[in-house]
């Protein structure tokens, strides 16, 4: 009988020392999670689910859309109010097919259209960072949607309709650069959550991918190869400049992408941003652009008039500015783009130049909301995107007025 009991206490430490060894080994390595942790800035994962920056990652930021707001959940492991109790079999569907553990829908806000191309590893990866978080306790706070779309079962016929799930496809015609351009572009980055046109129902315009696109009051970019407002001006070395400092000697950033470019893509390892770079000058034009009807003289005189009066000190007469100091506006793709409201939001609300590593000098433009009228903003903002060459869709009154009124309230 003691050699029994001998032999089964023997195994029974056998059968533990196992487990644990099961345990040890299930433990995410510290170049996991530091490899985590670099993906997650790439997603900028930190924007959208940080409001409160003494609480990283916790959730509660109100997120706009056209159908309403939802607010961004807790990502950090508390077991009741954040992801801590998911298993990595529930991360995983949730990233790449946008299902919760409780086998609800997420809406497309959360960009899970774009993760689908990324592989489980990385999302693992992704899983293991998270996890080495504090954890927070704060509750998911419900979508605020208009009828009907806060019913979230209609997602299932959205998904059936335009949610394509599926890795990344890598192109052996191409280069590695390209490929993981690619990757980061149409999968982690989800950069045409914000840049490509969405149709009625919230989903991507798949043919004009990456061609433009108005978000929270500004316009995001064309970022395909157009020859006047899109990329087709811009060398590699621009685009890695852009993304590393937050300018070049072509364009500041401004707005959101402002905000990416601090968060994620400054923080990017150098060759992460080149493929980057060496796919989006890949692209060729996704659309036509626009044929424009240059303004008459008189509006051209009267913006010329505001221009002399307030824009020559820092952009000179010609427009040529100083480059990475005062953006250059002859040629400048985003002043010419066909919707206006980056231009506006500039005017109205003025600028100031994000510091970054790599470029820790800050400019700053005033704000002319209160001191220039809806008529000399119109005239002002047509003169600068029709003189030099440049050529863009006459901007109205009413349309200052209406961007005025997007200030006002916040949006």
């Amino acid at each position: 009988m003691r050699t029994i009991l001998a032999g089964s206490a023997l195994v029974g430490l056998a059968l533990c020392s196992a487990v644990a060894g099961v345990a040890r080994a299930a433990e995410p390595s510290p170049e996991l999670i530091a490899y985590g942790k670099t993906l997650v800035e790439a997603g900028d994962c930190a924007g959208c689910h940080t409001a409160d920056p003494a609480k990283p990652f916790a959730g509660g930021k109100r997120i706009a859309t056209p159908f309403g707001a939802i607010y961004a959940p807790n990502l950090t492991p508390d077991r009741d109010t954040g992801i801590g109790a998911w298993l990595d079999a529930d991360f995983v569907r949730a990233m790449r097919t946008g299902i919760a553990p409780d086998g609800s829908n997420y809406y497309p806000a959360f960009p899970y259209p774009y993760f689908t191309k990324m592989t489980k590893d990385d999302t693992l990866a992704i899983r293991a960072y998270l996890g080495t978080l504090a954890p927070v306790i704060s509750r998911n706070k419900p979508p605020e949607l208009r009828w009907p779309f806060g019913y979230r079962g209609l997602m299932r016929v959205w998904n059936a309709m335009y949610f394509k799930p599926g890795l990344f496809e890598p192109d052996q015609s191409k280069s590695a650069a390209w490929n993981r351009g690619g990757y980061l572009v149409t999968g982690l980055g989800h950069c045409g959550a914000c840049h490509t046109p969405k149709n009625y129902f919230g989903a991507d315009k798949s043919a004009q991918a990456l061609s433009g696109n108005k978000v929270a009051g500004w316009f995001a970019p064309r970022l395909d190869g157009a020859a006047r407002t899109g990329l087709k001006s811009w060398s590699e070395e621009d685009i890695t400049e852009y993304l590393q400092s937050g300018r070049n000697g072509k364009s500041h950033a401004g707005g959101p992408m402002a905000e990416v470019i601090v968060n994620s893509t400054s923080k990017m390892s150098d060759a992460d941003v080149r493929a980057i770079a060496v796919y989006l000058k890949s692209l060729p034009p996704a659309r036509r652009e626009t044929i424009v009807t240059p303004p008459d003289e008189t509006e051209m005189r009267a913006g010329q008039a505001v221009y002399a009066k307030l824009c020559v000190a820092c952009h000179e007469a010609d427009g040529s500015g100083s480059p990475r100091i005062y953006p250059p506006l002859p040629g400048n793709a985003l002043l010419q783009s066909v919707n206006p409201s980056s231009t506006l939001r500039i005017i109205l609300d003025g600028a100031h130049t994000v510091t970054t590593p790599r470029a820790p000098n800050t400019g700053e433009m005033p704000p002319y909301a209160r001191q220039l009228s809806n008529e000399e903003i119109a005239a002002v903002t047509n003169y600068i995107r029709n003189s030099w060459g440049n050529a863009a869709p006459l901007v109205t009154p009413a349309q200052v007025a209406k961007a005025r009124k997007g200030e006002a309230n916040g949006q």
